[in-house]
């Protein structure tokens, strides 16, 4: 029941940010889209370097595990296609629509909806998608570092620099 409470906090913590962040807004999600505001981006990739660092850090600690999820391409390329196709119908991702909901915009609920739908939808085809889509191209539970054979916070230290290079480039071109 715990892991559920944190999570429910963390969710609200998470959401909270989005708010005022302002990423929820519909014009920095077209601005994203059309590649001229990277809010967005600089949002989201600030929110995986500082996970990846601290999920990394836990591990070292022995406070916690890594519990990977199998690489299986047909599956991101299949799935990562719907995702940016509701994203550019809509108009909001998956986060930001939740968000959206929260502020008092009713039309994400049509994107809602279509989510809850779609894992319907997803529900009733795993039995033809396992068998399938979700072979092609399983490489099992890897990464990164494990495919390079080098210690994960070279690995990190290469993203958190690459991450300051284009925040720095970002703010250059305005975006």
């Amino acid at each position: 029941m715990s892991e559920l409470f944190y999570g429910l906090i963390t969710g609200i913590m998470f959401g909270f940010l989005l708010q005022k962040g302002r990423v929820i807004r519909y014009d920095k999600q077209i601005g994203a889209l059309r590649l001229v505001d990277m809010t967005i981006v600089k949002f989201m990739f600030t929110s995986i370097l500082v996970a990846m660092v601290g999920v990394y850090l836990l591990k070292d600690l022995g406070l916690s595990k890594l519990s990977l999820k199998p690489t299986i391409l047909g599956g991101n390329i299949i799935g990562g296609l719907i995702f940016g196709f509701g994203w550019g119908l809509l108009g909001y991702c998956p986060g930001t629509q939740i968000g959206g909901l929260g502020e008092g915009r009713w039309d994400t609920a049509w994107g809602i909806l279509g989510m809850l739908a779609g894992a319907g939808i997803f529900a009733e085809m795993y039995p033809f998608l396992k068998a399938t889509i979700l072979k092609w191209g399983d490489f099992g539970k890897i990464t990164i570092p494990q495919i390079l054979g080098i210690n994960h916070w070279i690995i990190i230290a290469i993203f958190v620099l690459g991450g300051i290079f284009m925040f720095r480039w970002f703010e250059k071109k305005g975006l």
